[in-house]
């Protein structure tokens, strides 16, 4: 996916935007954002909110004077997450929440995938995106092609398709899940085959806890392949007491090294019940310095596993694309109408 055009008479930049807006760093300022940058301080040095603030404040001022709310995932860095985002959450939260918008725009900090479902939810609304950047390694490992080609050879058989994937996927299959409820939606299907796509790893672990037989694909997330058990073997060696919870993208065996495996929301909530000592998240490591503002008595191990699809949203191009309003997401009508149905199967089973 290529980011489209903006050198054209009419954007404009970031800085140009704050200077249009005359908002800039200052002492006055200092002292406007301190309680936001006291949620943060721990995660972000000082040095560097002369640079986030002047954003974050026009960001907050541009939402609500265009009616826009901000929807932020879990692996998006901490000045987005707690600074501008209106709704946060994993996959599923932000399924549901944009369902129930009550806003002319909505703007997805989260990938192309997450922006598609905001706007299958809301064709009636502009569904904006920073960075088309932004995109899913598990989205890209399929198309709709392979889906049809798959049913071809497994008639029948009723494809469960998880939300990383594109809304031309989606519209080939019967319902889609997320990490969290992909258990539950495969054991409510009457059949005892199931074709679960594209995110292998997923579909292996989901086939440990349930009798049905899985049909797989391939697709990986390119964060979460990365971990390996000889790695928590290792964690748990130099870090004495260490909890281990990971994210169910991960392989099997890693999972198996867990203490507990979870959606991001549930890893969320699990730190927040148990408040260990110590903790490895074993995931996209923006998860930890999210977690850690309101959890201040856990210590985070954290491991260096960045999402380079998530990590091309900021704060400037944020900013840009509320101004200018770009990158709109627009979706073939009668793939969407087909895509929505699997989306709403999941939401109201």
């Amino acid at each position: 996916m290529k980011e489209q055009n903006t050198k054209n008479k009419d954007f404009l930049s970031g800085p140009e935007i704050l200077k249009e807006m005359n908002i800039s760093w200052s002492g006055k300022m200092l002292e406007e954002t301190a309680d936001q940058y006291s949620k943060v301080s721990r995660v972000i040095p000082e040095i560097e909110w002369p640079f986030f603030a002047p954003y974050i404040k026009a960001i907050n001022i541009l939402k609500k004077d265009m009616n826009a709310v901000i929807l932020a995932h879990n692996y998006q860095t901490p000045e987005i997450f707690h600074c501008i985002s209106d709704i946060r959450g994993d996959s599923l939260q932000l399924a549901k929440e944009a369902g129930n918008v009550n806003a002319d725009i909505i703007l997805q900090c989260g990938v192309h995938f997450m922006a598609e479902t905001s706007k299958l939810l809301n064709m009636d609304k502009t569904v904006l995106i920073p960075s088309m950047e932004a995109g899913c390694s598990l989205a890209e490992s399929i198309t709709g092609e392979d889906v049809r080609k798959i049913k071809k050879e497994n008639p029948n058989i009723p494809v469960v398709t998880y939300v990383n994937t594109s809304a031309e996927v989606k519209a080939e299959s019967d319902i889609c899940c997320t990490s969290s409820n992909a258990l539950d939606i495969v054991n409510s299907l009457e059949s005892k085959e199931i074709i679960f796509l594209p995110d292998e790893y997923l579909a292996m672990n989901i086939a440990k806890e349930t009798k049905k037989k899985i049909i797989m694909w391939k697709g990986r997330c390119e964060v979460h392949e990365e971990f390996t058990p000889e790695e928590i073997v290792e964690f748990r060696e130099n870090e004495p007491g260490v909890k281990v919870i990971a994210h169910p993208e991960c392989s099997p065996e890693v999972v198996a090294q867990s203490d507990f495996s979870g959606s991001t929301s549930a890893m969320i909530n699990w730190v927040k019940d148990n408040q260990p000592k110590k903790v490895l998240m074993v995931t996209e490591c923006s998860m930890s310095d999210n977690i850690s503002v309101e959890n201040p008595n856990v210590n985070f191990v954290r491991p260096c596993n960045l999402c380079p699809h998530m990590k091309t949203i900021n704060l400037e191009n944020i900013l840009e694309s509320l101004w200018n309003k770009k990158t709109e997401i627009k979706i073939n009508p009668e793939i969407a109408i087909k895509a929505k149905q699997a989306i709403v199967k999941m939401i109201e089973l």
